[in-house]
């Protein structure tokens, strides 16, 4: 199985699916760790999280899946959600917690 096939099956795992540096109880880097915390503000606790420190392959692979330079990454029910900043202003706006809903419904 190639990285991108890999990552296909990691996205489509679970309803939510966090690409980051570290674990979500020891981040290892400042927009990881904003990330989780956005995450859990949205009472969501059980996501899957992808360290990509430990898999050069999947770290340089998924910026070439998402079309998205940077880590981290939130997908949503196999969608592409965004980076950082992109997850936080959806959350300061109220849609981050809209799209999870849908997630845990569906």
């Amino acid at each position: 199985m190639g990285v991108q096939e890999k990552i296909a099956a990691q996205i489509g795992s679970d309803a939510v699916v966090l690409y980051m540096k570290g674990q979500p109880q020891a981040p290892l880097c400042g927009f990881s760790a904003n990330t989780v915390q956005i995450l859990n503000a949205c009472g969501v606790s059980d996501f899957t999280a992808i360290d990509v420190l430990s898999d050069q392959e999947v770290r340089e692979g998924i910026k070439v899946f998402s079309s998205w330079p940077t880590i981290p990454q939130l997908y949503i029910k196999g969608e592409f959600i965004g980076g950082n900043d992109i997850v936080r202003e959806l959350y300061e706006q109220g849609e981050l917690q809209k799209l999870l809903q849908s997630a845990k419904a569906g």
